[in-house]
């Protein structure tokens, strides 16, 4: 809720702020159209009733959306349509087949998928009888001249549908990625295992290789927008399907043969590294050879490299780790992108159809619709865009994957879970979309709190995406400067918010990364409460009494008209009553104001204020403990 400063002020202030009828009849109320999707399919991306804007804030936990703080620009999401997936769409019938593509690739009639990652050659979902490169010779051959190259086998289905998805969604992204170079260059002579042969010709020959497939595609009429070297370069496995295992000095010295030859050939693609998991994997430290580095820290290995001057960025997957590594990866290289490029669906044996839907919605919800945005990606990209029944056809790997299409038994197609959690994405989120600031309460790891992402549109619309990760429903705020709306989600839901280009009037919040702070009691981690970061908090860690406080030291003096106290979505743990003081050198208080609170969010309007510290200190009593998740400073 929102207070002004200075006691008697609060009432004049809240006149002020009161619209009379006469102004309230001229001023057009913004509205914020809604799209829901439920764990029990009740609603599927279905639009409700849009919610009008007010003026003034809420006592409910508020998500505060600041379109002054601008993160990345997205590039798109979607998945792979894998050869697997092409012969699934081609066993339908021209008409069933052109509406499945519409559904998946129309912004309009479907969900509008922007981005796509291609295997180049064969990975484990291919309905092909045998696995297969782009230059496939006899074994004890090799082909250093390229004169067998050919996408022939990509021309009867992938490349007729990836043309028609392009014209269907004319901003959509293609990125290439092999899951093996030719047998022929490998230490295994195979397309499972082993490494590419440590010579340079080798290195010259899959750079010039890769180089081919770029155009070849081209002249087919689809473009490559991005490209990968490797396939899970840590991955030593053998699944029955392609890999390849490729430390960082070798992916290195691709990338730098690769990287003069593409810049000639074909200036618009970029090279991405690693496309691996957020950390490695046990099992792949497990399977490192003896006396071979497992490289734990393989994307900041190959940045660091001669061979990152070529990269645009890196390429993550999902199978270990969480998406924080990636935050972590670009605090280490701010000047380099993030893209998420793989995640699949998956079950157990024994799951049915509503288990499947309800895990895979509420996991890919937090994890990569939420997760992965906040922490840098720039793209979210699921594995196989459609399979059957049977979660195939596949040939080794995985046997329990999901699509975001399913081809039944009788010949229908259905909509599976990554469908809606790529749609409350891909239909709302344009390609040059850039992540705004919002307040977000719930984690990857699941605390039941809600968490939300946001981003501003080329057009100036903005979306804002909200997953409740509770079981129960739960009520929130939705706060954008002077105006804010109310709103409850059933449990488990997913939701998009969409409002028009507007003049929402409102304060710059401040950058104060940096900030520390103490408290009386400790209590749990007072640093949580500056950390810019809602999921975490500060808490009391007993019941409200006078005298408890929690002090911030900025580190250097800053001038603020407006402090935010954000306890959260942890409900009931605000202050019960406070009073707020600054302080220039840590001595020397001064009481800039002091209220009473009702609500998750209490903000304090102030004249222009020059502090290096800030103090609120609890007046009241409660049983509940006292939670700031969040201390935010606006000018």
């Amino acid at each position: 809720m929102r207070r002004r400063a200075f006691g008697a002020a609060v009432t004049a202030a809240v006149l002020l702020l009161s619209t009379g009828p006469a102004q309230a009849h001229r001023e057009r109320v913004p509205q914020a159209r809604v799209w829901v999707t439920t764990p029990d399919r009740a609603e599927q991306l279905h639009e409700r009733a849009p919610v009008s804007f007010t003026r003034g804030g809420s006592e409910l936990t508020t998500i505060t959306v600041d379109p002054g703080t601008r993160y990345q620009s997205m590039d798109g999401f979607g998945a792979s349509l894998t050869d697997s997936a092409a012969s699934v769409l081609y066993r339908l019938d021209p008409a069933a087949r052109d509406a499945a593509m519409r559904s998946l690739f129309d912004p309009r009639e479907g969900i509008g998928v922007s981005f796509l990652r291609q295997p180049v050659g064969s990975s484990d979902f291919t309905a092909a009888p045998q696995h297969y490169t782009y230059d496939d010779v006899p074994a004890g051959q090799t082909d250093f001249a390229l004169r067998h190259f050919s996408i022939a086998h990509d021309e009867a289905q992938i490349l007729p549908l990836l043309r028609r998805a392009r014209r269907l969604n004319p901003e959509l992204s293609i990125m290439g990625t092999p899951w093996s170079p030719p047998a022929w260059m490998k230490t295994s002579d195979s397309l499972m295992g082993g490494h590419l042969k440590d010579d340079p010709a080798i290195y010259d020959a899959y750079a010039r290789y890769l180089v081919k497939y770029v155009q070849a595609y081209a002249r087919a009429g689809v473009p490559i927008d991005y490209l990968t070297v490797q396939n899970e370069p840590q991955n030593r496995h053998d699944g029955g399907y392609p890999g390849t295992a490729m430390p960082v000095p070798q992916e290195a010295k691709v990338i730098e043969a690769l990287g003069p030859l593409l810049r000639r050939a074909s200036p618009r693609t970029k090279i991405l590294g690693y496309d691996h998991n957020w950390t490695t994997h046990p099992g792949d430290v497990a399977t490192t050879p003896p006396g071979e580095d497992p490289e734990t820290d393989y994307p900041y290995r190959l940045l660091a490299s001669p061979a990152g001057r070529w990269l645009a960025g890196t390429a993550y997957h999902c199978y270990s780790g969480d998406p924080s590594d990636m935050t972590k990866l670009h605090e280490a290289y701010p000047g380099k992108g993030i893209w998420f490029t793989e995640c699949s669906g998956s079950h157990g044996p024994d799951d049915t159809p509503a288990q499947i839907f309800r895990g895979t919605l509420t996991w890919h919800a937090r994890t990569l619709a939420v997760g992965t945005t906040r922490n840098w990606a720039k793209s979210v990209i699921n594995w196989n865009i459609a399979l059957d029944s049977t979660g195939g056809p596949h040939l080794g790997g995985c046997g329990t994957c999901t699509g975001l299409l399913t081809l039944q038994a009788d010949g229908s197609v259905s909509r599976d879970a990554e469908y809606f959690t790529i749609g409350h994405l891909a239909k709302f989120v344009r390609p040059g979309a850039v992540r705004i600031a919002s307040t977000s309460f719930g984690t990857v790891g699941w605390n039941g709190q809600i968490m939300d992402v946001a981003f501003r549109n080329p057009d100036g619309s903005t979306a804002l995406v909200v997953h409740n990760e509770n079981d129960d429903p739960r009520s929130f705020a939705v706060a954008v400067g002077d105006h804010s709306f109310e709103y409850t989600l059933p449990g488990g839901a997913l939701a998009t918010f969409v409002w028009p280009r507007g003049s929402f009037a409102g304060d710059r919040l401040l950058d104060t990364s940096g900030a520390t702070a103490s408290a009386s009691p400790a209590g749990e981690n007072p640093a949580a409460a500056v950390d810019g970061d809602a999921s975490t908090r500060w808490s009391s860690g007993a019941a409200q009494q006078p005298g408890q406080y929690l002090q911030a030291d900025f580190g250097t003096q800053q001038w603020f008209r407006k402090v935010a106290i954000d306890s959260g979505d942890n409900l009931g743990d605000y202050a019960r009553a406070w009073t707020l003081s600054a302080s220039t050198d840590g001595t020397r208080w001064r009481t800039l104001a002091t209220g009473s609170g009702t609500g998750q969010l209490t903000t304090v309007d102030l004249p222009l204020t020059r502090a290096r510290y800030l103090r609120v200190t609890n007046t009241g009593t409660s049983g509940n403990w006292w939670s700031i998740a969040d201390l935010r400073l606006y000018r």
